[in-house]
């Protein structure tokens, strides 16, 4: 038989070797996204059938923003700080409810503060120890009349007062307001922003 003009075996061999190529990639490609798609697939039947969870969701560690005052590390930092301290050369986190660490040792006496959580950090630049407490109400005021005869400036922000001590390559910050203690201890670590991002965390 009289072979039709224009075809090539070698040709379409090539051809189809190239489209079962081009078919092998697109299904690794989708590999990957039949979890999500098998999730999303049950939670339309849920939603559908009116069986889906009608609480809110509670925003996990290292959110934006918190939904409630936090208790453990993660839930201090935004999304970004927490990134740049747990990246950061050498970096390990150390939780616990020790006292806060600052040199303001008769302020700490005096507010007896009810600590929640410590957060020790030490990496190869430095260390950064942050306590969160809880104060009485008046705390913010009585920091801002003990504080400057140990070497701190303070000033208001919202409904809190920050002090601040730089001796060297050590910065102590004590935030208090609101019934509620924040402060920071960075010996030659100082990440950007750190203070006013975990105050934010705190008072928003």
């Amino acid at each position: 038989m009289a072979r039709v003009g224009g075809r090539n075996a070698a040709f379409a061999w090539v051809v189809g070797l190239g489209c079962l190529a081009i078919l092998g990639v697109l299904a690794a490609l989708a590999v990957p996204m039949i979890p999500a798609s098998v999730a999303w697939f049950g939670g339309a039947v849920e939603n559908a059938q009116g069986t889906a969870p009608t609480s809110a969701p509670v925003a996990a560690a290292g959110d934006d923003e918190p939904t409630a005052l936090p208790t453990e590390c993660p839930e201090l930092y935004d999304e970004a700080l927490w990134a740049t301290m747990r990246f950061s050369r050498g970096a390990v986190l150390t939780p616990s409810k020790d006292a806060p660490v600052t040199t303001a040792t008769a302020l700490v006496t005096a507010l007896s503060p009810q600590v929640q959580l410590t957060c020790f950090w030490h990496a190869d630049e430095g260390t950064v120890s942050t306590t969160l407490a809880t104060v009485p109400p008046d705390a913010g005021a009585i920091a801002a009349a003990a504080l400057p005869a140990s070497g701190f400036g303070c000033e208001t922000e919202g409904e809190r007062t920050r002090c601040t001590r730089t001796d060297g390559d050590l910065t102590e910050t004590i935030e208090a307001g609101g019934g509620l203690w924040l402060s920071t201890s960075e010996d030659a670590w100082h990440p950007a922003g750190y203070v006013s991002r975990t105050g934010d965390r705190i008072w928003g």
